[in-house]
Formats: C-alpha cells, structure tokens, sequence
C-alpha cells in the first residue's frame, strides 16, 4: 500500500519516512541543530518547493520537538518558541500553510513531542489535530486520520529504521526522535 509520507508519534518519541514515487532520490541530514530533506547529489534538478524542508526541530529550551513533511515544522516550532501550547501552535500552523497546493492536494502532517504530544493533518476536506496518549500514526494518504499504531523502538536511530523498514511502499529515508534526559536526542535513516 502507498500511504505517501507518514509520522508516527507518541506521549515521548516521534518518527518522519519521506516515501514517494515521484521523487525518490532524497536523504535526511543534520543543518544547523534540525533535521533536514533534501535532494541527493544523483536526485535531477527541479524547482518543486515540496523536496526540501526540516522535517524535525527542537526549541531552544529543549521542552518540545516537532516533527511534519515539510514547512510547517518552523512556523509549529516558532510558536512554541514564544509560548504557544502545543496544540494551538500545531492547529494554528496547520490551518494556515493548508494542504499542499500541488497535483496532489497533498496534506501537510506534523506532530508535537513534549509535556503533551499532539498529532495534526491538514487535508483538502478536514483539519485533525488530536492528543497522544499511545503511538499514533498519520499519512498523507490512504491513512489520513490518525490512528493508533505500533512503534516497538525506543532509540532515534532505531525508531527511523523501523518506520523505513515498515512494510509501505516507496520508502526513502526517515528520521525520529526522543525525550532524553531534559532533552532530546534525533537520529536518521537513509536506507544503507
């Protein structure tokens, strides 16, 4: 099944897999304290403005992590920054960059780690934003209502292996992330 980019999120982790068809030629780096999506050195040019976003920053004061497919993580991760609950940032953030305006109507996902940990989806027809309690998964397509889900890994690195290694079709790369000691710790998966 094809369920295009998908997060799962939990009360104290979070995992991101870039899945797709069209462009598959992608990786997961660190820039500059995120966690970022861009080309490959083999990806062909393009000026599509959806290939290259962060998909994983903390706040400065270590309190939240926001994980989502593209640029909705800065403006979530902004407004947790100046204050925002976790919720509103996410919703408020959602609902104003909407869906993706291309061939697709892709919707934008995006979860929140902390205190209180939320998931969100803007799609075409609906904005959904609801509190964690378990791991919960979200994808832009297929399965776009959140949805309670296994997430059996602990460790960044293991928990993007996991969700990389899920059996959904086109995987690319991935990313997570986890509560550690007053803070968070990231890690990445790119397939080898």
């Amino acid at each position: 099944m094809y369920v295009g980019r998908f997060i799962v999120v939990a009360p104290d982790r979070a995992a991101y897999r870039v899945s797709s068809r069209s462009f598959p030629n992608r990786k997961v780096i660190e820039r500059d304290g995120s966690l970022t999506v861009v080309p490959t050195a083999e990806a062909p040019e393009t000026d599509n403005p959806y290939i290259s976003y962060n998909c994983l920053r903390t706040t400065e004061a270590g309190e939240h992590a926001v994980i989502g497919n593209g640029t909705q993580v800065d403006p979530i991760t902004e407004k947790l920054e100046l204050g925002y609950p976790a919720r509103d940032a996410l919703a408020e953030s959602l609902l104003a960059l909407d869906y993706e305006k291309d061939d697709y109507d892709t919707p934008r996902i995006a979860g929140v780690v902390g205190e209180e940990s939320y998931v969100g989806i803007v799609r075409r027809d609906a904005l959904l934003v609801e509190a964690v309690e378990e791991p919960t998964l979200v994808a832009t397509y297929e399965k776009d209502t959140p949805e309670a889900t296994a997430l059996e890994a602990t460790a960044p690195d293991a928990m993007a292996r996991e969700l990389y290694e899920r059996d959904l079709e086109h995987p690319v790369c991935a990313a997570a992330v986890a509560r550690s000691n007053g803070g968070f710790r990231t890690g990445t998966y790119n397939g080898t």
